[in-house]
Formats: C-alpha cells, sequence, structure tokens
C-alpha cells in the first residue's frame, strides 16, 4: 500500500515539502509557425527569458521552503544502468513512430552516443535532421533515411513538458501515469514510466492508473480536495472511461480516499482542464472562472457493496456541492478577473485561476493577472506573483507547471 512511500499528496492546500519541475529547455527552440497546432502550442516563447521565469518561479518556491526536483534529473538517475537506457531508448523510439528502418538505427545509434543527462535532453528537445550530419554516410540508406521532405525534424520535440503536472500525478501515496489525450504529448508519460520504475528512490510507489490503458486522463482534470474527496474533471483531455478506472483503484487501494467527484466541464481549450476553471487556494475557498458558476452536472463515485463502483448523478451549483462533500460551514468562490466578462476572458488565458497552493492561503500566481490577484490578496491570500510573459505562452499556470511530490 502506501505506508513506506516517499509521495504524500492529500489535500491541495497542505503545505508544499517537494515538487517536481521541468526548466524549459531546447525543445522551445524547436518551435516553429508552420507547426504550432501539432505541438498544442499558439506562439513560441523566447527560450532565455523563459528560463529566466521559470528559475524565478522555482526559487520562489525555495525560498518558501520547498524542494525542487528537475524531470531532468530523476530521469537520468532512472536509466543509469545500461540495459535500462538501451530499452528506454527503443521505447522512446517506438513512441516517436520512426518506420524507416535505417532512421531508426541510425537514431538509436546516435542516442546511444551520449551522455545519460545529455540523452535525456535530446530526447525533450527532438531531433533535427541536421542533428544526424555529424554521422559517416557509408550506405545508400543513410541518405535515405534523412529524407528530402520539407519537415526538418527526425522525432518532433516535446515543448509541453515544462507543464509537469499533466503527465503523471501523485495521488495519496501513489501516482497515476497517464495516457494522454494527444499523440503529442504521450510521450511525455515515457519519462514518468521510467522514474516509477527504475529510479531507486520511487520505483516502489503504488500506481493508480496506467500509461498502457485506453482512455484518456490528464494531471490538469485531477484536484486532491481532502483525504477523503477527490475530484476530476470530465473534459477535452479526460475520458470518463479513464475516470471509472481511477476511481477503482485508487478508493479500493488508498487508505483515505473515500469518494470521487467527476465534474463536468466545457469542452474548450480555453477551459481545457478543471484547474484552469477551479482550484483551491485555502480551506474552504476556491479560484473560479465564471464559466462554471452556473448549475453542474456531478458524478458521485464511490465503493458498494463487494467493491463495485457506485454512481449517482447530482446538479447544482458548485458551492453546495463542495460544502456537501467536504463537510465545510461556507464555501467562498473568487471568480477570475472579478467575473467581468472582459477580465475574465483575458485573465483566463493566461490562467488566473490556475493557482498554485504552498500552503492554506498562500499560492503563487502569474504577475500579469492583476485583476484577479488583487481579489485574492482582499480575500486573505498571501499572493506571490512570478513574471510570466514567456511562460504563459504556453498556456499553462504555476499549478500546470508543477507536480507536488510531498505536502504535509
Amino acid at each position: 500500500m502506501e505506508q513506506h512511500s516517499p509521495l504524500h499528496n492529500t489535500c491541495e492546500i497542505g503545505p508544499l515539502r517537494k515538487v517536481l519541475l521541468h526548466r524549459p529547455g531546447r525543445e522551445l527552440e524547436n518551435l516553429m509557425p508552420d507547426y504550432l497546432e501539432r505541438l498544442l502550442f499558439d506562439d513560441i516563447p523566447y527560450l532565455k527569458l523563459a528560463q529566466e521565469e521559470h528559475d524565478q518561479f522555482a526559487d520562489t518556491l525555495r525560498q518558501c521552503g520547498v524542494e525542487v526536483l528537475y524531470l531532468t534529473d530523476l530521469t537520468a538517475e532512472a536509466v543509469t544502468d545500461e540495459a535500462v537506457r538501451r530499452q528506454f531508448i527503443r521505447d522512446y523510439l517506438c513512441e516517436a513512430g520512426i518506420e524507416h528502418r535505417r532512421t531508426h538505427d541510425l537514431l538509436e545509434e546516435y542516442f546511444a552516443s551520449l551522455p545519460v543527462k545529455e540523452l535525456v535532453e535530446q530526447m525533450e528537445a527532438g531531433v533535427r535532421k541536421s542533428d544526424l550530419q555529424r554521422f559517416e554516410r557509408t550506405r545508400l540508406a543513410d541518405l535515405t533515411a534523412l529524407g528530402e521532405e520539407e519537415y526538418p525534424f527526425l522525432v518532433d520535440p516535446m515543448p509541453n513538458l515544462y507543464f509537469t503536472r499533466d503527465p503523471f500525478a501523485v495521488v495519496g501515496g501513489g501516482v497515476t501515469i497517464h495516457r494522454m489525450h494527444t499523440k503529442t504529448r504521450n510521450r511525455e508519460t515515457l519519462f514518468g514510466k521510467y522514474i516509477f520504475e527504475h529510479h531507486p528512490r520511487y520505483k516502489q510507489v503504488p500506481k493508480w492508473y496506467d500509461r498502457a490503458e485506453t482512455a484518456s486522463l490528464e494531471g490538469g482534470d485531477i484536484l486532491v480536495l481532502s483525504p477523503e474527496v477527490l475530484a476530476v474533471g470530465i473534459s477535452e483531455r479526460t475520458e470518463e472511461d479513464s475516470i471509472d478506472k481511477f476511481a477503482q483503484t485508487v478508493l479500493e487501494n488508498s487508505p483515505t480516499f473515500k469518494k470521487v467527484l467527476a465534474i463536468n466541464i466545457p469542452k474548450t481549450r480555453a477551459l481545457m482542464h478543471l484547474d484552469t476553471v477551479f482550484t483551491m487556494v485555502d480551506v474552504g475557498v476556491f479560484t473560479v472562472h465564471p464559466a462554471i458558476l452556473r448549475d453542474l452536472d456531478v458524478y458521485v463515485l464511490e465503493l458498494g457493496k463487494g467493491g463495485a463502483l457506485h454512481i449517482r448523478e447530482e446538479q447544482g451549483r458548485l458551492s453546495d456541492i463542495l460544502q456537501r462533500h467536504l463537510q465545510l460551514d461556507k464555501v467562498e468562490l473568487i471568480p477570475c478577473g472579478g467575473g467581468n466578462p472582459i477580465d475574465a476572458a483575458r485573465e483566463q488565458w493566461s490562467d488566473a485561476s490556475n493557482t498554485l497552493a504552498i500552503a492554506p492561503g498562500e499560492v503563487v500566481v502569474y504577475s500579469r493577472n492583476y485583476v484577479t490577484n488583487r481579489l485574492l490578496e482582499e480575500h486573505g491570500i498571501t499572493v506571490h506573483c512570478i513574471p510570466s510573459s514567456e511562460l504563459s505562452r504556453g498556456r499553462g499556470g504555476p499549478r500546470c507547471m508543477s507536480m507536488p511530490f510531498v505536502r504535509d
């Protein structure tokens, strides 16, 4: 079970002690205007400034007593064994969809020649055709392998990696490793697979969901509301079948969680995950986007007799649903942009509702969302503002950019 797990997350607002981040890397420099939609971006961040902003994010967390881990480092530490590293390369190339045999062989040779951390960084960045120019071409197949097509990559970059919330999620003392909604992002979960199967510190933790499942589940849709109650968004990127599977597993095996609230939200890019419209900032206090300040369809999943999943439907306002299931005296909902339709739409685009709680009543936010930030302060919330002119171009906020490993 969870007794000796190095992971612990049983409430969104528990004091944050350890968190996983990904510092943006060369993958952002492989974004091109013609292929932004393919890679799920709307714009091209300037890497140098994005890294400076991300470093300020990490430093803000450290100054608040949070230990910061990095995805690249954990992955490199998980594949130090030669046999594991070889299998990691093969799995990566398989999921990259390399069809030409000689291209596959050239890439495998290229990756195997790299030191382990550089290997991980190159996987994250993707592979330009020009990256393989240093290999001597001794066969006609070597030329045809690189091809003459206009597309400049042999392997696509993974620019969404700095949103570490989505590929896997820490729930209680276990982890969900996800099947992502898009092929573009599904390769990201391979890093989680190797961390939680081979890293000496994290390979024994319980798994509540596996990337081999067929239905999509993404971390931005999972909120740990209390040690007893989880919320999962039925969203653009998380399907009902995955919620059934996740709920069955976690409710059967976790010693604390008793119910899962599946919340049906609008299926649009601006509201792609539950945590883009709804996050917890204090006991009974939540940020929300006005789009969900109406009657919602919520499905309550609990274990019935014999361990079978029992589901009942509820309809009502979010505040009433939260108050009832979290057994709170009252619930405060702080609307993004103060509820003003123009301010709410503008600040929602840069994830004003996507706050990262580092303690009850203490959050990290983007400085650009000043209308919502002022409201948070007026409600007694301590606000740590970070710059975000480049980070926000990826359409994700501080919660999206962080995966808590340990909360008190």
